[in-house]
């Protein structure tokens, strides 16, 4: 981006809500069914009918504020929404207009959300957080016609709208990440964006550094995953950049991207407020918040990835990077801190030891079978066994690699151990025996390591290992060698 001109973005993020209906009627959500079957004379929006609303979606609003640090209003309304759309029955959408549920909220990004430890972020603030009803869904195929399958229309949504406090791509992609990582901590969304549960549209101006009003913003939409978010919002900074440069002034559109071209698309002109001709939903009541039902959801709330990170570093010791990794799921985290409880010797060295089996071994194998860790269904207790084994020198690091199939298949790793005869030799006086052989059986690369070929040592330890079947300890193998071969 030139030096001359400042971006100024704001992300408006569409969350589908995990309810097992809808969020003005009894119609099931569950994605991927045949077209056109999760529907009623609701969500077709027959005359006559009634909405009635689900309270588990204001239930998991009322987290999503919380957890954004959110005011909440006692009293909120519901409005109509005009647009003509061809997966939108009614001929508008019931959504929340000048009385949002939750308002004047924040979250923390970090400047460096890979190895970080947590403690350098800055605050991005939340404009809104409302409720409304999807749409449905349009599906154009040139042989055909256009095609509407009405499934998800009336699946709940909630929309964050962020404040433009966004300055560059970099970070639009680590506020996208937090907000969807705060809604799976939450369990009130899959944030699958790729399947359209999470949706993404992002305002973007320019404006000259230094220069306080904004400069005139497109939205850019159709961006379905992070990496199609940051191409986007790049490609749109610089666009309008040259738009300027050249003489030209930047038009107020909706834009949509082309992955295909990397390049943003004029689609059609951006409607302000009055456009949508809002009016308040005549057919449904005010939703009320008591404070006891605030304070009974606030009691509830889990412990966010962020906090969690924090904690990881400080109270285990790990590095930035280690944390970073081990809480970006919730269930990943709970099984490092399940292993870790179930260690014999609770100490900073052996929780680094737990979080590098995880992040080696155990994600290895998740990511080959491609399997989450639930459906792996390795018992934490085994991997903090596994783990005592080797940092006490029961075993070696190899034989540890090496019995790991068993302990998937679900035999705790003492027992492997001891069935196969594999703990480690520390015997002192056979380790001599064959130390003293193999030196013996090597005098040329004796000669050459006391001459200096110091890297010899691996040689040594390797026949030592070798001859043992790895079972000999390689601690003590080396420090047999090194007395032999600098006396």
């Amino acid at each position: 981006m030139s030096n001359k001109y400042e971006a100024v973005i704001g992300l408006e993020v569409h969350a589908q809500l995990l309810t097992k209906s809808k969020i003005f009627c009894g119609d099931s959500t569950e994605f991927g069914l045949p077209p056109n079957t999760n529907i009623s004379a609701v969500s077709l929006g027959h005359p006559g009918v009634l909405p009635v609303l689900n309270k588990q979606v204001v239930e998991y609003t009322l987290k999503m504020g919380l957890a954004t640090h959110s005011k909440i209003r006692p009293v909120s309304m519901f409005a109509r929404k005009h647009y003509f759309y061809p997966d939108l029955p009614k001929g508008y959408q019931i959504s929340q207009f000048d009385e949002p549920i939750c308002y004047d909220g924040w979250i923390e990004i970090e400047n460096d959300p890979v190895r970080g430890d947590g403690s350098d972020t800055k605050r991005i603030g939340i404009t809104r957080i409302h409720l409304e009803e999807d749409a449905g869904k349009s599906i154009h195929d040139l042989d055909i016609d256009t095609l509407v399958d009405l499934n998800r229309a009336g699946v709940p949504l909630i929309e964050i709208v962020s404040e433009p406090d966004l300055r560059n791509a970099q970070d639009s992609v680590a506020y996208l990440t937090q907000i969807r990582q705060i809604l799976l901590y939450l369990g009130i969304c899959d944030g699958n964006m790729e399947e359209g549960s999470m949706r993404c549209d992002a305002n973007i101006s320019i404006r000259p550094v230094g220069q306080e009003k904004f400069g005139t913003r497109a939205e850019v939409k159709n961006m379905n995953s992070f990496r199609n978010v940051e191409k986007a919002i790049e490609y749109e900074i610089a666009r309008q950049i040259e738009v300027v440069e050249s003489g030209g002034k930047v038009v107020q559109e909706t834009r949509g991207w082309d992955a295909a071209s990397q390049t943003t698309k004029s689609q059609r002109g951006k409607e302000a407020a009055h456009d949508y001709r809002y009016f308040p939903e005549p057919d449904l009541p005010p939703i009320r918040v008591s404070q006891e039902w605030l304070d009974r959801t606030k009691s509830a709330m889990p412990e966010l990835a962020l906090e969690r990170k924090r904690r990881f570093v400080k109270e285990f010791g790990l590095p930035g990077y280690d944390a970073s990794i081990l809480t970006q799921e919730q269930a990943l985290a709970q099984f490092f801190e399940d292993a870790c409880s179930h260690l014999a010797e609770k100490t900073k060295e052996r929780f680094k030891l737990v979080s590098n089996w995880i992040m080696t071994e155990v994600m290895r194998v998740m990511g080959d079978k491609k399997l989450t860790i639930q459906e792996l269904n390795l018992a934490p207790q085994h991997v903090a066994e596994l783990v005592d084994l080797f940092a006490s020198d029961t075993i070696s690091s190899k034989i540890a690699k090496d019995i790991f199939p068993d302990v998937l298949a679900g035999t705790a790793p003492k027992r492997v151990v001891e069935e196969k005869g594999l703990a480690q030799v520390s015997d002192t006086s056979l380790i001599v025996e064959i130390v003293e052989r193999i030196l013996s059986s090597n005098p040329d690369e004796v000669e050459r390591y006391r001459g200096g070929k110091t890297n010899l040592m691996g040689f040594f330890v390797g026949q030592a290992l070798k001859e043992t079947k790895g079972k000999a300890n390689p601690k003590v193998v080396t420090q047999i060698l090194q007395e032999r071969l600098e006396a």
